[in-house]
């Protein structure tokens, strides 16, 4: 196994200049782009990014959840079609994608939830693994596709709760069922990128995020959902595991590198990977409790939270760390939030909704402000 003395070429790339660490409108206007997974948090921030930017945007995904970023932002608005099946049926995903025609394809449809996983752990190999061999063997017959990312997870390599952070040469693997899943994601998706895609001049690489943060997150079980919905509440927060360590960041700034490596692989650029990791480069690493701390003096009031009990049947890694030095190096890419700044974002959106602003504006507003060439982040708040 690949561990902490893995080595890495970090000579600087001459790409790093022509991929300054923001996507360039001027290449997603009038792009087909089709997005697996729209309904979903990530998806749904994703899909009105690239329709900002000018690209024609079409989406394959479950239903959405109701009081979710998709709902809340009206992100139906910002798709040429909407179409709504299970990746899990071939039929339904060769038919989507035989519509859209897309150029650039994001694959983010997927069980995305480690507790779940363990609940259903057949339904979470079927959806994250057969069904992401059902995209990418539509994908074959894409005559029009020549970038694919597929996303996958910063838990897709085997942990051994060492101090290092993560590159991505390091072992794949995973103790529980979703983190499996996701490593056999991984292993499909170089299997069809060299076997098949490649001889049609599609190139293909997936993104290994951090653990992603943002305005309208509703996913079951994920930290920073249920402490916004017990803040809304003014109820007790229940912490699971105060002192995990997560490469915690924005969910724009893990598009933002997604969007960058799609546009390298549509270039084709010899340099260019097959893997990345998009993760904070914070010196010091941030737990659970510090996030929760943070997002509580951001949201204003006493804290009011329990910690939980852990459930020994359902063990989660206490430290995972990632290095993105590739992506800094070869797509100009680095958080341009700290940690700090992404909660201070994601309570933000979640203020201003509840009080009244509409979704899709401050959604929009802090696309634009993560946009700015000045890099003027704060903004007017």
């Amino acid at each position: 196994m690949a561990t902490s003395g893995s080595t890495i070429n970090l000579t600087r790339s001459p790409l790093q200049e022509k991929y300054s660490g923001l996507p360039k409108s001027e290449f997603w206007h009038r792009r087909r782009v089709m997005v697996t997974g729209h309904t979903g948090f990530k998806g749904s921030w994703l899909c009105h990014w690239l329709s900002m930017m000018g690209a024609e945007v079409h989406g394959l995904a479950l239903e959405p959840q109701p009081d979710g970023h998709f709902q809340r932002s009206r992100t139906a608005e910002c798709l040429e079609t909407d179409h709504r099946g299970d990746i899990r049926d071939q039929l339904i995903v060769e038919s989507a994608l035989a519509r859209a025609k897309p150029e650039v394809l994001f694959h983010l449809a997927a069980q995305a939830l480690v507790l779940e996983g363990y609940d259903h752990p057949v339904d979470t190999i079927a959806t994250n693994v057969l069904g992401t061999a059902h995209v990418l063997q539509a994908c074959r017959d894409a005559t029009r596709l020549r970038a694919i990312v597929v996303v996958t997870t910063d838990k897709c390599y085997q942990n051994d709760g060492g101090p290092w952070a993560m590159r991505e040469t390091d072992a794949l693997g995973g103790d529980d069922p979703y983190s499996s899943s996701k490593a056999c994601t991984e292993l499909i998706s170089a299997m069809y990128g060299r076997s098949y895609l490649s001889r049609n001049g599609v190139r293909l690489a997936t993104a290994r995020a951090g653990n992603v943060i943002g305005g309208g997150d509703r996913g079951k079980n994920r930290l920073f959902s249920d402490l916004i919905s017990a803040l809304s509440r003014d109820e007790p927060f229940e912490l699971r595991n105060p002192g995990a360590i997560r490469p915690w960041q924005h969910v724009l700034d893990a598009l933002r590198g997604y969007a960058l490596l799609a546009q390298a692989l549509f270039e084709d650029h010899p340099s260019i990977g097959s893997a990345y990791n998009f993760a904070p480069d914070e010196s010091k690493p941030w737990t659970a409790d510090q996030i929760v701390s943070e997002a509580f003096a951001q949201w204003g009031g006493a804290p009011h939270r329990k910690d939980a009990q852990p459930d020994c049947t359902r063990p989660e890694a206490m430290t995972l760390k990632l290095d993105a030095s590739l992506a800094r190096r070869d797509l100009g890419w680095r958080a341009r939030l700290n940690t700090a700044q992404a909660v201070k974002w994601t309570v933000e959106w979640e203020r201003s909704v509840k009080t009244g602003e509409p979704a899709d504006r401050v959604t929009k507003e802090q696309i634009n402000r993560m946009m700015s060439e000045s890099g003027e982040l704060n903004g007017p708040r």
